[in-house]
C-alpha cells in the first residue's frame, strides 16, 4: 500500500489529476481480468475446487490490504477487511465451484485456458461466476487503498464452495462465522440490482409394491401402475403464484423403478422426482401437504397404494475431506424496491454513472440461505446475462467485469461511507 502511494505522488507530480486517476483506474481494470484468468484456468468441479481456492487466497495475500484470510472446514474462503471505524458487515459472496464442461470438442476455447478475444472473456466459470468473484475482490482491493480503510465497519470476500449441488448450504458455515448484516451476491445480473427470487425444492415420491414373476402379475403389486395414479393426481395441483416472483411450478423430472432392469419381474418399487419453485413464505411443509392430501386421497380409494413423499436429501465430499450434507429445500426471498439500503445502493451507482434496473433473478442462489433463511438483507448484482451459465464457450464482457467492479465499490460507498 506505501508502494501504491508512493507511485500515485510521483505521478502527481508530472501529471494531471485527471491522467492519474485514469492510470489508476487501468490498473484496477487489469487486476479484474487477470484475476478473473487465474480462477478460469483452475478446473473446480463442485468437490475439487482446491486450485481455485488457493488463487483466491494468493492473490489476497498479494494485496497486503486483508487483514485475515482463512478457509472454513468446506473449503469456504473468507477474506476480510476491517474498517477503521465500527459499523456493519458487508459480505460479497460468489461461488467458485462451475459445472463440468461435456464435450471438450464442442468448445471453440479451452474451457480452462482463459483467453479474450473481441472484447469477450472465455472460459468456464467467467459468466457463473468467477468473473464476479475476481470484480468483487479486486473492488474490495480498491476500496481499501484508495481510503486508506478509513471507512465504518466491515467488508468480507468469500470464495464460496459446492453452490452448484447446494444452493446456500455451504454459505451457512460463512454468515455462521461473519454473521453479516448485508450480503452482495455477485451471481450474473448484466448489472442490475437483484432484490429476490424463486427458491427450489426437490421432491421425491415414492410408491412401493409386492414383487411378483411377470407371468402372474395379480400376485404382485405393480408400483408403477400406482405412480401413475401418483401422478396423474398431482398434476391437478395449482402451485400458487406471486406478482414479483410469478409461479410456483411443480415439474416431473424423472421417474425411476426398481429393479431395474426388470425382466419377468412386477416392480416392488418405484420413484418420482419434482423440481418445484418456492415462493416467498412457502414452507417444508406447506410445499409438500397438497401433494401428501393427494395421496391419502389415493390411498383411501385403494388399500394397496403405499407412498412416502419427502425432499430429496444430497452428500457430497469437499476438497478437505469434509462431508457436506444437505435436505434439498433452498427458500425464495424478497425485497422491496423501496427500502432504505436499497433505495441508498441505487443512488450511488446511478452517482458512478450507471443506470441499474432493480428486479429478481430468474434462478437459485445462495442468497436462498442469506435471505431465505436468514433473514439477511441480499442484494443480487453481476455481469454478464443470466443466460450464459453453463453453456458451452461460456464468456462475459470484459467492459462488464471492469465496470462491475466499480459498482462493486459503489456498494461499499453506499454501505460504509
Amino acid at each position: 500500500m506505501k508502494k501504491f502511494q508512493t507511485i500515485s505522488m510521483e505521478l502527481m507530480t508530472g501529471l494531471g489529476v485527471t491522467q492519474v486517476f485514469e492510470m489508476m483506474s487501468e490498473k484496477w481494470d487489469e487486476k479484474v481480468i487477470e484475476l478473473a484468468k487465474s480462477l478460469i484456468n483452475c478446473q473446480s468441479y463442485s468437490g475439487h475446487e482446491d486450485k481455485a481456492a488457493e488463487a483466491l487466497k494468493a492473490y489476497m495475500k498479494e494485496t497486503g490490504v486483508f487483514d485475515e484470510i482463512e478457509t472454513d472446514c468446506y473449503g469456504n474462503v473468507i477474506g476480510h477487511i476491517k474498517g477503521k471505524n465500527p459499523g456493519p458487515k458487508v459480505l460479497f459472496d460468489g461461488h467458485i465451484d462451475t459445472v463440468p464442461v461435456g464435450n471438450l470438442k464442442d468448445w471453440k476455447h479451452d474451457p480452462f485456458h482463459a483467453v479474450v478475444e473481441d472484447g469477450k472473456l472465455y472460459g468456464r466459470g467467467a459468466a457463473d461466476m468467477k468473473g464476479a468473484v475476481a470484480a468483487f475482490t479486486v473492488a474490495a482491493h480498491r476500496y481499501a487503498v484508495e481510503n486508506g480503510k478509513n471507512f465504518a465497519g466491515d467488508v468480507y470476500v468469500a470464495g464460496v464452495v459446492h453452490e452448484e449441488c447446494f444452493e446456500g448450504v455451504a454459505a451457512r458455515k460463512i454468515s455462521e462465522k461473519v454473521k453479516p448484516d448485508y450480503v452482495v451476491i455477485g451471481e450474473a445480473s448484466e448489472m442490475n440490482l437483484k432484490v429476490g427470487q424463486r427458491g427450489r425444492a426437490e421432491i421425491v415420491v415414492e410408491t412401493f409394491g409386492v414383487p411378483a414373476h411377470s407371468a402372474n402379475p395379480e400376485k404382485g403389486v405393480n408400483a408403477v401402475y400406482k405412480m401413475c395414479e401418483a401422478i396423474q393426481a398431482i398434476r391437478e395441483i395449482e402451485p400458487p403464484v406471486q406478482d414479483k416472483l410469478g409461479k410456483g411450478i411443480l415439474e416431473l423430472t424423472d421417474v425411476k423403478s426398481s429393479p431395474y432392469p426388470g425382466a419377468s419381474v412386477v416392480p416392488e418399487y418405484c420413484r418420482a422426482t419434482y423440481d418445484r419453485r418456492l415462493l416467498v413464505g412457502e414452507t417444508k411443509e406447506s410445499v409438500l401437504q397438497p401433494i401428501i392430501e393427494k395421496m391419502e386421497e389415493l390411498k383411501k380409494k385403494d388399500p394397496q397404494f403405499s407412498y412416502k413423499v419427502s425432499y430429496a436429501v444430497g452428500k457430497e465430499k469437499c476438497y478437505t475431506g469434509e462431508e457436506i450434507q444437505g435436505e434439498r429445500f433452498f427458500p425464495g426471498w424478497l425485497f422491496g424496491a423501496e427500502e432504505e439500503w436499497v433505495a441508498k445502493i441505487k443512488s450511488q451507482l446511478e452517482k458512478e454513472g450507471f443506470s441499474p434496473e432493480v428486479t429478481t433473478y430468474n434462478f437459485c442462489t445462495n442468497g436462498s440461505h442469506y435471505a431465505g433463511e436468514a433473514g439477511i438483507r441480499t442484494i443480487g448484482m453481476g455481469p454478464a446475462r443470466e443466460n450464459l451459465a453453463h453453456t458451452i464457450d461460456e464468456y462475459a464482457e470484459v467492459e462488464d467485469l471492469m465496470n462491475v467492479s466499480v459498482c462493486y465499490v459503489g456498494v461499499m460507498k453506499a454501505l460504509l461511507g
